[in-house]
């Protein structure tokens, strides 16, 4: 694999803190193992998630996921299910879990600068009683994650600052950002317009949510 001329590489964790220093003793002492009452708290209003696997060869995935707050259930402390629902069948997050179980999940909230950070082990899992709790639109998941929580905790809201992720007047306008459509086009060599193809795949977005 060819690689980029940088200036240097920092390869030992002594390099790094030379330069970066030491987290607190208040970032140091923010990781539970088992969810606290404001972490669940924060899970029950959360519509959006990251969760990131690797497979057998470590090799990253990182997959959004989204539904009404609350959508990923807490069994208890340490049990997180993550219901699935119709995708484009790829499953690389099934996949993954099924070769390597480590994962980190991210949890969102529209307009909270802070961020909770979940990682553990997963399984791929079905079970009737608890996928009818998942239910949406009377449709409840074929499959689902399990995570067994090895940490949980908060991360801070610099990040959000930053990006001005929540602030509607940064973002950038719609129409200087790539459609998907156009990216697969030019990606495939499509023989359709982007006009159609766009068509095409926001119809299957308003009739394949669940």
């Amino acid at each position: 694999m060819a690689e980029y001329p940088f200036a240097e590489v920092i390869t030992s964790e002594e390099d790094l803190r030379a330069i970066i220093g030491h987290p607190s003793k208040l970032v140091q002492n923010k990781v539970n193992t088992r969810l606290d009452e404001f972490q669940r708290d924060f899970i029950a209003q959360s519509p959006f998630i990251l969760i990131a696997t690797a497979n057998a060869e470590g090799s990253m995935d990182v997959s959004p996921k989204g539904d009404p707050p609350g959508f990923v259930l807490v069994l208890d402390d340490q049990t997180l299910v993550i219901p699935d629902r119709p995708g484009n069948r790829r499953a690389d997050t099934f996949t993954n879990i099924i070769q390597n179980p480590n994962i980190g999940l991210i949890f969102l909230i529209p307009g909270n600068q802070e961020t909770l950070r979940v990682n553990g082990k997963a399984r791929v899992v079905r079970d009737e009683a608890i996928s009818q709790r998942l239910s949406v639109q009377g449709k409840a998941p074929k499959l689902m994650i399990a995570v067994h929580i090895e940490e949980a905790f908060f991360h801070c809201a610099k990040c959000a600052v930053r990006s001005n992720l929540w602030e509607q007047d940064a973002w950038p306008a719609q129409e200087d950002v790539p459609s998907l459509a156009a990216a697969l086009i030019a990606q495939q060599q499509l023989a359709i317009s982007v006009e159609k193809l766009q068509a095409d795949l926001d119809e299957d977005v308003k009739t394949e949510l669940y």
